[in-house]
């Protein structure tokens, strides 16, 4: 059994899963300044699945409640959704991308894909592939 003494903080998955993530972010703001990480995550599978429900957005963007209605809101703002009452259940909005939403994904997928490659860059080709492929079964 490990003592006390054998736990490194620099050896352990959660440091180094942030301070990954944290490289990430910092290549991700370098690149994209007008958005967020969260919003842009948010944008992009609006545009991908196109019409949803603001609960659905946040499902599928691994988001709770709190953090996809305020980025909702802030897309909004920005003239990124639209809404409209949904036709089989009055109380809820489906949210949609404008055209300005789609303007906007456009002009930057380019760059997201560079800052997934840039993020990636250390590992060669295959290890690539693996840390995806482990990241994945980890989730």
């Amino acid at each position: 059994m490990a003592s006390d003494k054998d736990y490194v903080l620099d050896d352990q998955v959660g440091f180094l899963m942030r301070r990954a993530t944290q490289r990430h972010l910092g290549i991700f703001g370098s690149q994209i300044t007008d958005l967020t990480p969260t919003q842009f995550a948010a944008l992009a599978k609006l545009c991908e699945i196109g019409e949803v429900s603001q609960n659905a957005l946040g499902r599928a963007t691994a988001m709770d409640a709190a953090t996809i209605k305020g980025v909702v809101d802030r897309l909004r703002k920005k003239g990124f959704i639209s809404d409209a009452p949904d036709p089989t259940d009055q109380r809820r909005l489906l949210l949609k991308p404008t055209a300005s939403a789609w303007e906007n994904y456009d002009a930057l997928v380019g760059a997201a894909h560079q800052i997934s490659s840039d993020t990636l860059d250390p590992l060669t080709e295959g290890e690539q592939a693996i840390f995806l492929m482990l990241l994945r079964k980890l989730i």
